[in-house]
């Protein structure tokens, strides 16, 4: 048997053995939900932001509703700072591009960042 706690500290050869793989949850989780802009080469807008228990509830609607979800806190984090139904700041498009292209592809669309420009000095 392992003594875990030495004088009220964990001992440092259970913190060597703690899996690499597994994700500590954070306290106060954040949620962002994205929307589609309407008009082609508008950005998306945030359709749902919320922290704790809203976040927890919007994750869970998009399990539900088999939307996709992608871990990222510190995008998460900024965006939480943008009001609902705004677009998402221009520090974000590269970010939340690779979002949307990971969407597309595991939802088995067509990637609309997959496009290629025309040439116009031909």
């Amino acid at each position: 048997m392992i003594d875990e706690y030495d004088n009220g500290r964990k001992n440092s050869r259970d913190e060597q053995l703690k899996p690499l793989n597994i994700k500590k949850k954070p306290k106060r989780q954040t949620a962002i939900a994205l929307k589609e802009s309407e008009e082609w080469g508008d950005a998306p807008t945030i359709s749902a932001s919320g922290r704790g228990i809203i976040a927890e509830n919007i994750l869970q609607l998009a399990y539900e509703n088999g939307i996709k979800v992608r871990e990222d806190s510190a995008l998460a984090d900024m965006l939480a700072m943008i009001d609902i139904d705004s677009p998402i700041p221009s520090e974000a498009f590269m970010a939340v591009a690779e979002i949307l292209s990971y969407v597309y592809q595991a939802n088995g669309k067509p990637n609309p960042f997959n496009v290629q420009l025309k040439d116009d000095t031909e």
